[in-house]
């Protein structure tokens, strides 16, 4: 482990630390950087393209205050600590707030339900945090190694901040409430994960003796300040554990519901084109021509078959072509 010296702190402190007023060339670069992130990954999330999301996540700056609260943490630099977190706090917000915004303009029909960048968000489970701990270590050490920063863009693709806020002001604007706070859970997973793990990679490396050996100003570290730190992951793995079983019981309940369901469109000349299942759900969308296939006759199939505790929501789509001849009033279904 190469060793650390204060003038890496010093480092850390000016690349962490956005110092001076608002108007300030830090601040202001803060403000402009996320306030572009929040547009382009909001545009990503509604066009559903991951490259532009992707983008939008290099750009984000909100890594820097996440990691800067952890390094006042470590330092005991309740200034530095309170202006970090109120930065996270108040960029999530604005980039909330641009989101919801966008969102009234531009938020599909479906009201999203059809988008994968927002599937992916909506449901955070268990192994989401045990990859934010990961990235976040990687970002602190590559913090503290300035030899492995070139790292930083990989650990900023990885970890995903600014595109779950994009979506919970998009499903706020459309009034999926349950999954925005879904997404929500998500941001708060990555956000403990990034501190708690740069806390510790910080004391590792011994940070608070190298900043007093360099005349640094270094506060009382008190065993609450990282009993804090502990808890805000054991205060997000406990919902997270919670949706890993319910998205395990909800895969079940869809690998047992798929059959039936092709079974009874089969037998009136239909196609389940998708089933998904959520929260003890089933949600089938059908395929086919006059006349409907009869859904009571699925919920029956379902009841004899033991899925009789589970919801059932049949979306039939009429398929089939017409053709309308040009300059005729009269339209014939093929």
């Amino acid at each position: 482990m190469n060793a650390v010296i204060p003038a890496d702190i010093e480092r850390m402190t000016d690349a962490l630390y956005v110092e001076g007023p608002w108007r300030s060339r830090k601040s202001t670069k803060f403000w402009i950087l996320l306030v572009l992130a929040a547009i382009i990954a909001t545009a990503g999330v509604i066009a559903d393209s991951t490259a532009t999301v992707i983008g939008a996540m290099i750009v984000a700056p909100l890594m820097t205050p996440i990691l800067g609260t952890a390094l006042a943490v470590v330092l005991a630099d309740r200034h530095h600590l309170m202006r970090s977190v109120g930065l996270v706090l108040g960029g999530a917000l604005v980039v909330i707030a641009i989101a919801l915004l966008l969102g009234f303009l531009g938020a599909p029909l479906d009201a999203f339900a059809s988008n994968s960048q927002v599937a992916g968000r909506i449901h955070p489970k268990l192994i989401d945090l045990v990859a934010a701990l990961a990235t976040g270590t990687v970002g602190a050490f590559a913090l503290v190694r300035s030899d492995i920063s070139d790292t930083l863009p990989g650990v900023a693709i990885a970890i995903s901040l600014v595109p779950p806020l994009a979506v919970v002001g998009l499903l706020l604007s459309v009034q999926r409430y349950s999954d925005a706070a879904g997404a929500a859970l998500l941001f708060g997973t990555n956000v403990a994960a990034i501190i708690a793990t740069g806390a510790v990679v910080l004391l590792v490396y011994r940070i608070r003796d190298v900043a007093r050996s360099g005349g640094i100003p270094v506060g009382n570290l008190r065993g609450r300040s990282l009993v804090v730190v502990g808890a805000l992951v054991v205060i997000v793995a406990i919902p997270l554990t919670a949706g890993s079983i319910a998205v395990a019981q909800d895969q079940l309940l869809a690998s047992r519901a798929q059959p039936l369901a092709e079974s009874w469109a089969s037998q009136n000349r239909w196609l389940v084109s998708n089933l998904t299942a959520s929260d003890g759900q089933v949600v089938v969308t059908a395929l086919g021509s006059p006349p409907d296939a009869d859904p009571a006759q699925l919920r029956k199939t379902m009841n004899d078959n033991g899925l009789g505790s589970a919801g059932l929501v049949v979306r039939l789509v009429l398929g089939g072509s017409v053709t309308c001849p040009s300059g005729g009033m009269v339209c014939t279904r093929n």
